[in-house]
């Protein structure tokens, strides 16, 4: 049976879902981040999925990246499934901008999640469901 992992769930709001795919959003506002968990009980790697699964969700990364793009106008769209930390398959999706925080470097481990106010959570949540057609 699929369960979300805590910290995940912990680090993130839930959009929807795209077909077996859960949507979710980083709480971190120093970038416009998505993260997809396939729900497929106990999957830590892609090749845990089958071809079929597989191939939907390589469509979903595509087309949101492609979506995060224009709505964001990013100068990089940053996809990786790192898994070091949370094991669970899980594909980060992060719009990155030559004058964001971390740039040129990685996100991870470089500077502290900066948190929504109330009115940015609403509106970006907003904004990205809206871009996913949530």
């Amino acid at each position: 049976m699929f369960k979300l992992d805590a910290r995940l769930e912990n680090d993130t709001i839930e959009l929807g879902k795209i077909e077996f795919i859960k949507v979710l959003m980083s709480k971190d506002n120093n970038y416009p981040w998505l993260i997809l968990v396939p729900e497929i009980a106990d999957a830590t790697e892609l090749f845990d999925l089958n071809t079929q699964q597989q191939q939907l969700l390589m469509q979903t990364i595509t087309k949101i990246s492609k979506d995060m793009q224009v709505e964001f106008s990013a100068d990089k769209i940053n996809v990786g499934a790192l898994g070091n930390v949370v094991k669970q398959l899980h594909i980060h999706i992060v719009a990155r901008f030559e004058t964001d925080i971390a740039w040129p470097g990685p996100i991870w481990g470089q500077h502290p999640a900066k948190p929504y106010t109330q009115e940015q959570l609403e509106a970006q949540i907003n904004k990205m469901k809206e871009m996913l057609g949530l």
